[in-house]
């Protein structure tokens, strides 16, 4: 009976108001937080400073859109550029953008903010380091670090969005005379891109969230400014609940032009379009207009006739010497490359023989273990720390977010508004803001409600928890997805029931191509546990960091060893994810240019 009301679309959406009208009088009017609200020092000038407080936010916002919009900049060229490295046959290219991709997707950006940061300045002449700081150059090693790091991520996405291309579409275009350039340009660039925009708007997306890791080197950005008025006004949950809402926001914001860029790069019939294609027509009109424009106008200065299968003998010699001057060209690029990457090589060589060495042997126990089993009666896990306190967190995280994941993944799936819209909301607002918010949120309001305090190591695994929880689900729903509806069908026809035929039928097909998302999320929330750094807790990053304090003047040891123990275990996990991709393909072909 209850089943059959619940089924009614009104009757589920008459539930849902009224668990949230409950929520809210709890919350609002039962509940006793011990903490008395005041919205106002976000629109109120403030007596003690003189100042909106809340206009620091909006500082904050500018600061992260344009951190965001330079190293999105910087990350997709470079992308391209290393994107096709990897799929270069001279293998000195293909190696050394191999190379790059694997070490910055494999350590966590915020090593390479603190490398770039204090690690590289020390390496410059006194009068260049003070150059630097004289000009912002904590904005500069903020941007530079998040665009090098995304670029890891958006080369690996252009690369898989060429490969997709058919080979035979290659073959055509070499066949009607087409140089590897113009192929490329013409044909593989614009159809790869139509299949890398949802991907690459991923990585934009991520982008702008990384962006509040620069307020451990100093920049003033948004996530700065929320704790900056925390930290002055004591009013922690308005400044977070703003910040996080700004966030959301700008998620928001750019998953919806992200939409629009979908549907403009649609070829689907006049018939089929919607009012979606419409809007985004509108919006791209004063754009692509002039594009349009100047790009007939240069068609018209420089088209040049085309010419036939039958050459002219001058023809033929005009041919034959640029095809001579190519080839001497691409002899002299492929000499000066070889000659930049062995000069890189003997940097580094130089650069490495004159680390100390015995900092590094003296300190690696520590940067692994910290004090483990010695530590003092305050400490958890008799003062284990360091790489292992790393992978505690995230086997912890990963492993009790799966079942969060895969609850919410179903619920996600469903049809029922009792569990799609809470679903959906958990899934979006985890989504749609950083990890540090959200580590932010648990460690400073959770007391609030609890009215006890969490130790700084769960505070950030169960943030870690709660964030990959998000992720996974997405992971889940997709795999769900992926499987045939005729196996659902057909499982509902021989009687089982819903939750019978997700155990039975759906999750043991979908987690087959689950498994390998699940390997790379693992190594997502490795890399993440870094952010714990932030509220204290003992992980790698915090034990490098205090170390680095402590010795002072060995920044280059610290966080080189630091990178290469994260680099090992990640680059382990990857292969592995790797290895499970491939056993689980059908399709194996590498498409080279």
């Amino acid at each position: 009976m209850i089943n059959r009301y619940l089924e009614k679309t009104w009757v589920q959406y008459l539930c849902l108001a009224t668990l949230t009208a409950l929520l809210v009088y709890y919350f609002g009017w039962v509940f006793d937080f011990g903490y008395k609200f005041d919205w106002t020092v976000l629109y109120k000038k403030d007596p003690s400073y003189g100042t909106v407080l809340g206009d620091m936010l909006l500082a904050g916002l500018g600061k992260t859109i344009t951190i965001s919009l330079l190293s999105s900049g910087i990350a997709l060229g470079l992308g391209i550029l290393f994107g096709l490295g990897r799929l270069s046959q001279f293998k000195p290219v293909n190696w050394f953008s191999s190379a790059y991709v694997e070490f910055f997707r494999n350590t966590p950006l915020l090593i390479q903010l603190f490398f770039w940061y204090f690690a590289l300045p020390m390496g410059l002449p006194e009068g260049v380091r003070n150059a630097l700081f004289d000009y912002n150059y904590e904005m500069v090693a903020a941007t530079l670090a998040l665009g090098i790091y995304t670029s890891a991520f958006m080369a690996e996405v252009i690369r898989a969005g060429i490969q997709s291309i058919p080979k035979g579409l290659l073959e055509a275009s070499y066949s009607s005379g087409l140089s590897p350039f113009q192929t490329l340009s013409k044909i593989v660039l614009p159809l790869a891109f139509r299949a890398i925009i949802p991907p690459l708007g991923s990585e934009f997306l991520n982008n702008m969230k990384n962006s509040s890791l620069a307020m451990v080197v100093g920049v003033s950005e948004l996530c700065w400014a929320s704790q900056q008025i925390e930290s002055l006004t004591f009013k922690g949950f308005e400044a977070t609940t703003a910040a996080t809402i700004i966030y959301l926001s700008l998620s928001l914001i750019i998953a919806g032009i992200l939409n629009l860029v979908n549907l403009k790069l649609q070829i689907i019939p006049k018939k089929n379009r919607t009012i979606g294609h419409t809007i985004a027509d509108i919006f791209f009109w004063p754009v692509l207009t002039p594009l349009a424009a100047i790009s007939a106008l240069l068609g018209c200065c420089f088209r040049r006739k085309t010419e036939g299968f039958n050459l002219t003998s001058a023809q033929a010699a005009r041919k034959a010497f640029l095809e001579k001057v190519t080839k001497i060209f691409t002899l002299i690029w492929k000499t000066v490359f070889i000659a930049f990457l062995l000069s890189i090589i003997v940097m580094a060589g130089i650069g490495l023989s004159r680390f100390n060495f015995q900092v590094i042997w003296d300190n690696i126990g520590t940067l692994i273990y910290w004090r483990f089993p010695n530590g003092g009666p305050n400490e958890i896990l008799w003062g284990l720390g360091g790489l292992s306190f790393s992978i505690l967190m995230s086997v912890i995280a990963i492993t009790a977010s799966f079942f969060i994941g895969l609850v919410v993944g179903v619920g996600r799936t469903s049809k029922n508004k009792l569990f799609l819209i809470p679903s959906t909301l958990y899934i979006e607002l985890i989504r749609g803001n950083p990890l540090i918010m959200v580590i932010f949120w648990i460690y400073f309001f959770i007391p609030i409600l609890t009215g006890a305090f969490l130790n700084v190591f769960w505070s950030a695994t169960i943030a870690l928890t709660i964030f990959t929880g998000a992720y996974l689900a997405e992971i889940v729903r997709s795999g769900i997805q992926n499987v045939p509806a005729g196996q659902f069908e057909a499982a509902m026809s021989t009687g089982m029931t819903y939750l019978q035929t997700m155990r039975k039928i759906i999750l043991p097909q979908a987690l087959k191509q689950m498994l390998p998302a699940i390997v790379g999320q693992f190594i997502a929330i490795f890399k993440d546990s870094s952010l714990a750094f932030v509220i204290g807790v003992l992980e790698l990053t915090f034990v490098a960091q205090g170390l680095n304090n402590r010795l002072m003047i060995y920044p280059f040891e610290i966080y080189t060893t630091v990178a290469a123990l994260y680099f090992i275990c990640c680059y382990m996990m990857s292969i592995v994810a790797r290895r499970l991709e491939r056993k689980l393909s059908t399709d194996t072909f590498r498409l080279q240019m």
